[in-house]
């Protein structure tokens, strides 16, 4: 998309009007011209795309720091303004874990947007970049209602509103089209942007979504806390290796042995049938045999926490999750242990979800988590949701205004919160899309397809009116790239048994 290029102004504070941001004070306003900028961002750094090759980009890098005056905070904004090939369009970045936005994951789909020419933008909201909460607790028994504010919503609209005010007084005119673009927290947030905040972007991408904040944040400690109570500590290698041996035993349901369960909650695996199975552990260089403990573990983690009323508190993970692992890319570290060199192993807490409990549902940092009974649990769930689940939680079902807008959504994951939407009313496709990739990891990674063109898809239908049916995406199988299409969710991927599955022939959407 073509733009008036003599219009620019030059890249410098005193070209570029300080904004106005209603409730907010402008703290400082920095603009320093960046010339020949090159990178290749790789696969994972730009969420919902595939690698980026950046080359001789000339670029206008603005930085904005304000405060909410009363809240003693300080937020900063970042752009990357494209001087010359600049698409028209504006692509906000998301966060990962506790940091919203202008990390180094941010930062680099920051430089890969400005690679595919557009104006990229994120947010600190006034956290800093530390990947814990370090601000989360002002004192015992306080914590930061107003930094949590800026983390939960405050802080993304802030972030629209200057964003648009940058380009137009840059370019001397607005985007034509502004887009969210995120996985994990960034899911979360965009989700917090089409509930609260419909007029803030065109299209949103929010793939793998923390939707449940307050709900998942106590949830995925349960299995910690269940092996403290059971006083059971497998390997990282026995639990992967139950994983594998349910992944095996459920592949072949759908039709086709590629290494993935696309019907997880129809695998009735029973790990019990593995017990006394010699594995190879690769952690610590010989066999290992699977124990009842292991394996009564695993399967208490799959069927969920179940409250005093005998009713379930948090869904427990599918089969085909990865349970215990030292990858990072996997996802999964939910029910980790660390071993010492006598073979002595201890839980290890998804550090994740240890400051969530400390700092902000128990507001007591010294709480030793290692002694919390199937009892506390239950109750620090309910503390969680009551206290929070209003300011943090994306699960708001009603998408109208949204919807009413214009606005499209697009991400992977994040089912049971589209089931709730279509719920409130029919044709529910002709604005929102999730897809499932059976095996794919909580962003990237695992054994499942990843959709590279997700961002793609959306602003396709944004600008164009093409509404994704399918989204591209591969694997690593065996010993080739596998090609694979995605459906939207509720269609579900079906092989005839006939085509090359390698290519991606053979399967339709149904």
């Amino acid at each position: 998309m073509a733009f008036n290029s003599a219009a620019v102004v030059a890249c410098s504070p005193l070209s570029i009007p300080s904004p106005v941001l209603f409730g907010a004070e402008i703290l400082s306003l920095e603009a320093n011209q960046v010339n020949d900028f090159s990178r290749t961002v790789g696969f994972g750094l730009y969420a919902n795309h595939g690698a980026v090759d950046v080359q001789a980009a000339n670029i206008c890098n603005v930085s904005i720091a304000y405060t909410h005056p009363g809240q003693n905070d300080k937020v900063k904004v970042q752009m990357f303004l494209p001087t010359k090939d600049w698409n028209g369009r504006m692509q906000a970045i998301g966060g990962n874990g506790w940091q919203t936005g202008l990390n180094l994951v941010a930062l680099a789909g920051m430089e890969a947007a400005i690679g595919e020419g557009y104006a990229s933008l994120s947010t600190d909201s006034g956290l800093g970049t530390s990947d814990s909460p370090t601000w989360g607790l002002l004192s015992p028994g306080n914590t930061n209602r107003y930094l949590l504010q800026n983390l939960a919503s405050t802080s993304l609209n802030d972030l629209s509103i200057l964003g648009k005010d940058r380009v137009n007084s840059y370019y001397g005119t607005p985007p034509v089209f502004s887009y969210w673009n995120g996985c994990s927290q960034g899911g979360r947030q965009g989700m917090m942007l089409a509930q609260r905040f419909p007029e803030a972007f065109d299209g949103i991408v929010a793939s793998a979504p923390a939707i449940n904040w307050s709900e998942l944040f106590v949830g995925d400690l349960w299995p910690y806390i269940l092996m403290n109570t059971m006083k059971t500590f497998p390997r990282p290698c026995e639990m992967q290796a139950i994983t594998q041996a349910a992944v095996t035993a459920c592949d072949g349901n759908d039709g086709l042995v590629d290494g993935l369960i696309t019907e997880p909650d129809d695998c009735a695996f029973d790990p019990t049938t593995l017990v006394g199975t010699t594995i190879q552990c690769t952690e610590i260089g010989r066999n290992v045999t699977i124990s009842m403990g292991a394996s009564i573990l695993t399967q208490a983690i799959w069927e969920g926490p179940m409250g005093s009323s005998n009713s379930s508190l948090f869904p427990g993970p599918k089969k085909c999750t990865t349970l215990s692992s030292t990858d990072a890319t996997s996802g999964g570290t939910i029910a980790l242990t660390t071993c010492s060199s006598n073979g002595t192993c201890v839980a290890a807490p998804l550090p994740l979800l240890t400051p969530w409990v400390r700092k902000f549902v128990l507001k007591d940092e010294s709480v030793d988590l290692s002694k919390l009974t199937r009892g506390d649990f239950e109750r620090l769930l309910h503390a969680s949701v009551n206290e929070y689940s209003s300011v943090l939680d994306t699960n708001d079902p009603d998408l109208s205004a949204f919807r009413a807008r214009g606005g499209k959504i697009v991400g992977y994951h994040g089912l049971r919160y589209f089931n709730n939407v279509t719920e409130l009313g029919p044709n529910i496709h002709d604005f929102y899309r999730m897809f499932f990739s059976p095996g794919l990891g909580h962003c990237f990674g695992g054994n499942g397809a990843y959709p590279a063109d997700t961002f793609d898809a959306m602003r396709s239908w944004v600008e164009n009116g093409t509404a994704p049916d399918v989204l591209n995406a591969t694997f690593v199988g065996t010993t080739r790239l596998v090609k694979r299409t995605l459906c939207p969710y509720p269609l579900k991927q079906t092989y005839d048994g006939v085509g090359n599955a390698t290519e991606d022939e053979g399967f339709s959407c149904k």
